[in-house]
């Protein structure tokens, strides 16, 4: 199967989970997420789906364990949305390359801005 292809599927497994996450799943744990891309294998039997949320570690954990507890609901929701033969098994990891980015930012910012002025001491007297 072609690369464009399988890329195409793999947009289309995001804009639909996206979805069902947004509209139907309920669970608690898994809020403010923002799935970032989806890689799919050649024979579409596995789909890895990258996901970032906000809050502390402790919050994107409880995320990871909610979206791996309702993957199988997930899964059957997409063979409802696709026009696809095969619906892949949806396995999700947290991605770290947006907090990466937001500290390299901050580091260059820091690296680039002017150091600051002395403090001029007042001389008793």
């Amino acid at each position: 199967m072609s690369s464009a292809r399988l890329a195409r599927i793999a947009d289309q497994i995001q804009r639909e989970l996206s979805e069902l996450i947004r509209e139907e799943l309920r669970d608690p744990r898994v809020r403010m997420v923002t799935l970032t891309g989806v890689e799919l294998a050649r024979d579409q039997s596995h789909a890895k789906v990258w996901f970032t949320s906000l809050g502390t570690p402790e919050d994107a954990q409880a995320c990871a364990e909610g979206l791996a507890r309702a993957a199988g609901f997930l899964r059957s929701g997409l063979a409802h949305r696709l026009s696809t033969r095969v619906v892949p098994e949806l396995h999700f990891a947290y991605d770290e390359s947006i907090e990466r980015g937001v500290r390299l930012s901050r580091l260059i910012d820091e690296a680039v801005a002017p150091p600051p002025a002395p403090r001029r001491r007042r001389k008793a007297g």
